[in-house]
């Protein structure tokens, strides 16, 4: 089973050469310290950076340079600044080549709901509906089930949806998951994880190989 840093570093193996990367809130953030050496990304926050690199170590923190999640980060050599209407031109204009998102759900069809609890008091939906609008390629990141146990991958989503038919992929601390017509596709397992676990915790239809691989981190 994974941790926060495991999925992070699982996502990272999506991330390929040249691409620009939008990076969301939360377990998205930790992906940055995880892209290989050998590969050059462009990472963009919607809040008007484009070249972030991976946190600062303790110490080193500079509180004007921010993610859109109001944590400290650092910049690579050539990174910009600009205002948010040039970021969301940007992204509403498909510059961006692969989203990273959290979510608290993920329906089979790919619908996603990441940006309210009903009763609970929320700052807004940020930039997601925009992303999820436009994005072409959209990775989840999450925990496969919540705290009382319950699955997060849904036949269809509870909570307020934030996009709809929009995901292709799913990292979870138990798998990796395709979004496909026929619902869920089990493509890795985390190790440690067996295809019986990952079956029980997903609500959704789930789609299972004849051989599922364990998921390779480095």
């Amino acid at each position: 089973m994974l941790d926060k840093n495991g999925i992070a570093r699982r996502i990272a193996r999506e991330v390929q050469d040249g691409f620009y990367v939008n990076l969301g809130i939360g377990i998205p953030t930790l992906v940055a310290n995880y892209v290989r050496d050998d590969i050059e990304v462009e990472f963009q926050s919607e809040n008007g950076v484009l070249g972030m690199g991976p946190f600062p170590f303790e110490g080193q923190e500079d509180a004007d340079i921010i993610n859109a999640g109001k944590q400290t980060i650092t910049t690579l050599l050539g990174a910009s600044f600009f205002d948010s209407a040039l970021s969301f031109s940007m992204i509403r204009g498909q510059h961006v080549d692969l989203t990273i998102l959290g979510a608290m759900e993920v329906a089979e069809n790919g619908d996603i709901a990441n940006w309210k609890i009903p009763g609970k008091m929320v700052k807004g939906m940020g930039g997601a509906m925009d992303l999820v609008a436009s994005a072409e390629n959209i990775i989840v990141a999450m925990m496969h089930t919540n705290r009382a146990g319950q699955s997060k991958l849904l036949k269809r989503c509870t909570l307020p949806l934030t996009g709809v038919g929009c995901v292709t992929k799913i990292v979870t601390n138990l798998a990796v998951l395709e979004v496909t017509a026929k619902g869920f596709k089990l493509l890795e397992r985390a190790p440690g994880v067996s295809v019986e676990e990952i079956k029980k915790a997903t609500e959704g239809v789930l789609e299972i190989p004849d051989e599922v691989p364990e998921m390779i981190l480095a």
